[in-house]
């Protein structure tokens, strides 16, 4: 008897996940792929923008896979603890569970999940989601077509969808309040959306009233990061850091004039970080 078999992709309404739809689509389309967005409630209105746009471009249904609670219910749950790169129950139970459910019916009857992976080329030693169901297998195409962050922005252009519109200040997807977020990206939300900064601000003055130690940011809390003399020097800080990887990316090309003097995109900067700096769940 011939094992059933269920091909999903979940999008996180970031670059990745966005071209890795649009490359199965135009280059594997005998491939039946459910496409799927797990939907905290707490995205950028740019990111839902995006997935209208990205289904509109693929034709095809995007399901919305929602929690079966809110954030302040969890953050009662964990001891009014915010989250952390070091315990992410906000992935947990706002991501990963409300997928595990989606399937669930489908694993009970023996079905087969093939789960595609937006993981780059370039970035093939990272990590994603690691199913414990022997009946969950993850396929990584854009590994083993070997396209890298340049590949990933070409087919998003030559698509016509291009980016998104958050990534004039952002290089995640993710909740607004997203704890791995560099400095320059909460003060982007607080200038691009000032009412989820507030909320953001709520969140771990809840945690700080209920004797939680952490904030958002390591040493640093959002009362003090919106100082305006604090953001100045964060953006001042930031632009440095831009400039230095602009030469860099000079040096390296130097020789060919099409790529010399080429503006550092934000998501190109932050691209720099280390692996351990991002979830795979949430920004892919």
């Amino acid at each position: 008897m011939t094992r059933k078999t269920r091909h999903v992709l979940g999008l996180s309404g970031g670059k990745d996940s966005a071209a890795l739809a649009i490359h199965i689509d135009k280059n594997y389309s005998d491939i039946p792929v459910e496409y799927f967005f797990t939907d905290t409630g707490y995205e950028l209105q740019e990111t839902y923008d995006f997935l209208d746009k990205l289904k509109t471009r693929l034709k095809k249904p995007i399901h919305y896979i929602k929690p079966i609670n809110n954030f302040d219910y969890y953050m009662k749950k964990y001891n009014n603890f915010l989250p952390s790169a070091t315990a992410r129950w906000c992935t947990i139970e706002m991501k990963l569970k409300p997928f595990e459910t989606w399937i669930k019916d489908s694993l009970k009857e023996g079905t087969e999940i093939i789960t595609y992976v937006g993981i780059r080329f370039d970035e093939r030693g990272r990590i994603g989601y690691k199913p414990t169901n022997p009946l969950i297998k993850a396929k990584f195409p854009f590994i083993d077509d070997m396209i890298d962050r340049e590949g990933v922005i070409s087919i998003l252009e030559d698509s016509g969808l291009g980016l998104p519109d958050y990534y004039k200040w952002r290089s995640r997807s993710g909740c607004s309040f997203c704890f791995f977020q560099r400095k320059i990206e909460w003060v982007g939300l607080k200038e691009n959306h000032p009412e989820k900064f507030a909320y953001a601000k709520k969140l771990e003055k809840n945690a700080k009233d209920n004797e939680s130690p952490f904030t958002w940011m390591q040493r640093e809390s959002l009362e003090e990061l919106e100082n305006p003399d604090r953001i100045k020097k964060i953006k001042e800080n930031h632009q440095k850091q831009l400039e230095k990887l602009k030469a860099k990316k000079n040096q390296k090309h130097q020789n060919n004039p099409f790529l010399k003097d080429e503006n550092i995109k934000i998501d190109e900067n932050l691209d720099q970080d280390d692996v351990s700096s991002s979830c795979l769940i949430c920004h892919k």
